[in-house]
């Protein structure tokens, strides 16, 4: 078909539903047309390859103040360019709220930090920490409507935990304008009473985090968060789920008709408790600290199966990077004291997809199918991107990553483009990986290496289709 600006040719088109062969023409950034023998100003070999959605990583941290001045290791434009050497076109990060801050204040400052800095597409979600009766009443009902549609609240952490009554109000706002909203489900009491009980026994290196962050105290949340969004008649999502025991509650919830979608990321099938050890339970195990840590062998087996069976809808990298070493860094004075010190956050971004495709894909664990679902058109549904991302189809973005499933190489340190000094995945053999990834029909990063300058631009989104869908 003549007029077409650019043809994909000869790759197998892999959705969430299907795989065929086929080129792809795509005019003016968006998929124009799907067939064979398609001609354009310029092409594209996919032979060999597999054309997928550009994946969506609907969790990520960047540019963040932490409460102890820690420094995040990722700005927008590392962040976004690690994202698309990764195989991303989008990722969704976090406009955080100061308490006292202004919610509207606070996603402009957010815009400031991103403008001009970004490789990939962005969208905003909302962290709610000091929902006022100004915020609640006026500026989150207006950030909703003006396409921010989605808001996390967090059940721990001292600056940022809400009491229950706060939760129950945000989510009766977020009910009446629609927006959907993501819980971090951990108990805030039960981890500071264990977290003080290990201190009290000198338990304090970097793998009795994994015990003081303790599944219970995550099971427990998660149906505290699921009992008042029943009690609100609201959807939510659970994001970071790390085992069974929060899955089970889930489960539950959906058996009862409960709208509760499920989030999990690579830390819960490629890392375990054991290595928040370190070497010999020293401060090496700080490079895993996270919440919810990395559980144990039976977690990851009920991940897996969460994975397959359709509990999980969602599979994000929640990356929140912190260096290890030098000044702002999770090595620190007071961080050598205590775990409870230790900034929580594992850079992922580029090693999302991946390692899924490597442990799920390349293994047998999961389809072709379930794989794009997981990490793009489902990341689309549920935020409100979608058909313009998440799909290969006419009229979308012309949003790809091309994909060789026979590449094997470790994952390395020196090879990633984050800002982080180190991956927490070291050595991890992968087979398969992103080869070329494009943004609207424009290469942005190939082989592992982002091109260009930053392209990517801010997206508002509509209401998630768990509210449209009933």
């Amino acid at each position: 078909m003549s007029g077409l600006d650019l043809v994909i040719a000869g790759g197998t088109v892999v959705t969430a539903a299907d795989s065929y062969a086929a080129d792809i023409g795509i005019r003016d950034g968006r998929i124009a047309q799907i067939g064979e023998g398609l001609t354009g100003a310029d092409r594209i070999d996919a032979s060999g390859l597999l054309v997928l959605p550009g994946g969506i990583d609907a969790h990520v941290h960047l540019d963040q103040p932490t409460s102890d001045g820690t420094v995040m290791a990722d700005g927008f434009a590392s962040g976004t360019r690690s994202a698309a050497a990764g195989g991303n076109t989008t990722v969704l990060p976090f406009a955080l709220q100061i308490k006292g801050q202004s919610l509207r204040a606070c996603v402009e400052e957010y815009h400031r930090k991103a403008a001009g800095n970004c490789h990939t597409d962005v969208s905003f979600h909302l962290i709610v920490t000091d929902p006022t009766p100004q915020v609640l009443g006026q500026e989150l009902p207006a950030l909703v409507r003006d396409g921010y549609t989605s808001l996390k609240v967090f059940m721990t952490y001292d600056d940022l935990v809400l009491n229950d009554a706060q939760l129950l109000d945000v989510f009766e706002v977020a009910r009446r304008e629609r927006a959907l909203v993501m819980v971090h489900a951990e108990g805030h009491d039960a981890i500071k009473h264990l977290t003080r009980r290990l201190e009290d026994q000198g338990r304090t290196a970097p793998y009795y985090h994994g015990q003081a962050h303790a599944q219970i105290a995550e099971r427990e949340a998660t149906h505290r968060a699921i009992s008042h969004a029943q009690l609100i008649d609201v959807p939510i999502v659970i994001v970071h789920v790390s085992g069974r025991d929060p899955m089970e509650q889930i489960q539950w919830a959906r058996a009862r008709g409960l709208k509760v979608h499920a989030e999990t990321c690579p830390q819960y099938i490629a890392l375990t408790a054991e290595d928040l050890r370190g070497l010999n339970m020293d401060f090496e195990g700080a490079k895993y600290v996270c919440s919810p840590p990395p559980r144990d062998a039976d977690s990851e087996a009920a991940i897996w199966q969460g994975l397959r069976d359709g509990t999980f809808d969602l599979f994000s990298s929640d990356h929140c990077p912190f260096r290890i070493e030098g000044p702002g860094s999770k090595d620190n004075p007071r961080a050598r004291t205590s775990f409870k010190w230790v900034p929580n956050g594992i850079p992922g971004v580029e090693t999302r997809l991946p390692i899924l495709f490597s442990e799920g894909v390349s293994k047998g664990r999961i389809s072709l199918q379930r794989f794009v679902a997981l990490t793009s058109t489902n990341p689309a549904r549920l935020y409100g991107l979608y058909p313009q991302k998440g799909s290969i189809a006419i009229g979308a973005d012309a949003d790809l990553t091309l994909w060789d499933p026979t590449v094997t190489r470790p994952i390395c340190q020196a090879s990633l483009n984050h800002g982080c000094d180190y991956t927490p995945y070291e050595g991890m053999e992968i087979t398969g990986w992103p080869v070329r990834t494009l943004l609207r029909g424009r290469t942005i990063a190939r082989d592992g290496a982002p091109t260009g300058q930053p392209q990517g631009g801010h997206l508002a989104r509509a209401i998630s289709e768990t509210f449209e869908n009933g």
